[in-house]
């Protein structure tokens, strides 16, 4: 335990940081794949296109290659410095969007075509129909794949350690700075990764269980 006790401030650091990238990167991803996965299954052609190329191209690039254009293409472009930590929360909400998208889509997929020809004959928008609708039933079939996107987003934040963003998955080189025993700080963020994606699991059996009584 001396390794967590004699480290508490530098402990607090990483965990917080991952907890930031995590929280910042998926509330970005769950906006921004609502809104693609939407776009994917509208009649609008130009929207349908402009939703696959997006997914097809980010979901296809490694999440490193991302990092890299936000850290080393965006400030440039923008002409502004930016924080390490806000680039890696866009990159990782970018990234994790795409997989948000398809598990939206799925989702409507399965909400019966009927209920959307029906809501269209009362004369609802297709905005309407989508966010009064299509949304809310699909939202509660997408609850285990969708958690599954967010244990991903989790472990995948542990890439922005090679940009300069203290978290878990960078703390082994700051304890190794101060000769702690590597292979005992790796174990120890092993355990701490294991007890965030139980926390996860149990939010969704939680979810499932309120969402199939209000079924």
């Amino acid at each position: 335990m001396g390794v967590i006790t004699d480290n508490l401030d530098l402990w607090g650091e990483a965990i917080t940081g991952t907890l930031i990238l995590f929280a910042g990167g998926g509330l970005l991803a769950l906006v921004l794949g609502i809104i693609v996965g939407a776009m994917r299954v509208s009649p609008v052609p130009i929207a349908r296109g402009v939703g696959a190329l997006y997914v097809n191209t980010i979901r296809n690039t490694p999440l490193t290659l991302v990092f890299f254009g936000f850290a080393f293409a965006l400030p440039p472009l923008l002409d502004m410095r930016i924080a390490p930590m806000y680039l890696a929360i866009g990159a990782l909400g970018i990234y994790t969007a795409t997989y948000v998208a398809e598990t939206i889509r799925s989702g409507i997929n399965t909400v019966p075509v009927g209920q959307a020809e029906a809501a269209r004959a009362l004369g609802l928008t297709f905005g309407q129909v989508m966010t009064l609708v299509v949304l809310p039933q699909a939202f509660r079939s997408v609850i285990p794949p969708m958690m599954s996107v967010f244990i991903a987003l989790l472990k995948n934040t542990t890439v922005a350690a090679g940009f300069s963003v203290l978290n878990l998955g960078s703390i082994r080189s700051w304890l190794s700075e101060r000769g702690e025993n590597q292979m005992l700080v790796i174990i120890w963020v092993m355990l701490i990764f294991v007890a965030l994606v139980l926390l996860l699991s149990w939010a969704q059996q939680r979810l499932e269980l309120r969402w199939k009584v209000a079924r």
